[in-house]
């Protein structure tokens, strides 16, 4: 008579536990690298990555993204999303997702050629280090206080006109050094 209770109990525990095992495995972007499409449509392929950049296959459905400034949903199928609009010209692209462990934010240089898209991510730190690096050097030598701020000139006049603008030199920083934390 036990027996025959216990076989009921033990398979209702075992269909309550059993979906809480499956719960290992987070359906959540904290790590993305950006690539060309396969297809080289001139249109960027988001893949969700662990922080070893190994791909998590895992990951379906819409998660919010903005590039740029421009907020859509990219829908993941197998940890690739693919972005809606074509990159017409070289240009910068600052790739940003939130979700509840935060934002996580990378500005990458894209190169468009005719083989197709060469992509550079471009860390938080050389965004620091190239204008203290002019400083010093004029602190150092004020004879090139002029070539300095002509090299400064220019690289502003570079990075406005491919697409990095104030807000997003900031931004990128602040995202770096909230990695580090």
């Amino acid at each position: 008579m036990l027996q025959s209770i216990y076989k009921p109990l033990w398979l209702m525990l075992v269909v309550i536990l059993l979906p809480l095992s499956s719960q290992a495995q987070k359906n959540e972007i904290n790590h993305f690298i950006v690539k060309e499409t396969l297809i080289k449509n001139g249109k960027l392929a988001i893949i969700a990555t662990d922080s070893l950049e190994n791909p998590l296959e895992y990951v379906n459905g819409t998660f919010q993204f903005t590039v740029n400034g421009f907020t859509s949903g990219l829908e993941f199928l197998d940890g690739v999303a693919t972005t809606d609009n074509e990159v017409e010209n070289s240009t910068f692209a600052f790739i940003k997702h939130v979700n509840t462990n935060g934002s996580h934010g990378q500005l990458f240089y894209i190169n468009k050629t005719e083989s197709g898209l060469d992509i550079f991510k471009i860390s938080w730190i050389w965004l620091i280090l190239v204008p203290l690096a002019l400083v010093l050097i004029v602190m150092m030598f004020r004879k090139f206080l002029t070539a300095a701020i002509i090299i400064f000139l220019i690289i502003i006049y570079f990075n406005y006109k491919k697409g990095l603008d104030v807000t997003t030199f900031f931004d990128t920083i602040v995202h770096g050094i909230q990695n580090l934390i």
